[in-house]
């Protein structure tokens, strides 16, 4: 359900269509919360069926046409319930950490290998995380910059540190796990270039 307000989140900003909302995903709320198209446009309809975000046509072209949505009242009073409602906490689905409980079924260089690409992965989100922070110290936020616009004086530095802080979160994952990933690294070599175990034989089924 986090989808919905996380479309409400951007549409409190100003209308956009389907198409505007995909994009900034990638730019914003994306960095949090991933959704594809696929999800976007359906989950829209569904919106504007519970009264969340009202429809427009508008002209796009010389023939055609596009939707624009923007937030109802309803819209702006559930999203505000919904940041002010207990948080619940999801399952968790960790591809990297289920693969390092059982990293004795790995070649050594296969193990490396997987720790090097989450080294390298999360390297890449940190530098993003990196680049967000300065453009929200220095003011060329584009998105942060459309949010305060439509947003109170008294109100717009709190807006931007809770934005700041969302992103020193990420960081702080990032780099935690970049030095878990590191901690990987050594512990492989201990195990196997430090003479301490042996390739696995994966031929012979375990309990």
């Amino acid at each position: 359900m986090s989808l919905r307000y996380a479309i409400l989140a951007l549409l409190n900003v100003e209308p956009m269509t389907g198409y505007d909302l995909y994009k900034l995903f990638g730019e914003s709320v994306g960095h949090v919360w991933y959704a594809p198209d696929s999800q976007i446009y359906p989950e829209l309809r569904k919106m504007e069926k519970e009264l969340l975000v009202e429809g427009e046509e508008i002209a796009w072209g010389k023939n055609a046409t596009k939707r624009r949505y923007h937030v109802t009242a309803a819209g702006a009073e559930a999203f505000t319930a919904w940041m002010n409602e207990p948080m619940g906490f999801s399952r968790v689905r960790d591809p990297a950490h289920l693969r390092a409980a059982y990293l004795e079924w790995a070649t050594p260089e296969a193990a490396r290998t997987q720790m090097r690409d989450h080294i390298g992965h999360n390297t890449v989100l940190l530098r993003q995380w990196e680049t967000k922070i300065r453009e929200i110290d220095t003011g060329t936020s584009a998105m942060l910059n459309r949010r305060l616009e439509v947003t109170p004086e008294r109100d717009r530095h709190r807006t931007s540190a809770f934005k700041r802080f969302a992103y020193e979160g990420l960081i702080a994952r990032a780099e935690a796990e970049i030095a878990w990933a590191n901690r990987g690294l050594r512990l492989i070599e201990e195990l196997y270039d430090g003479g301490t175990a042996t390739t696995p034989d994966i031929s012979t089924p375990r309990r």
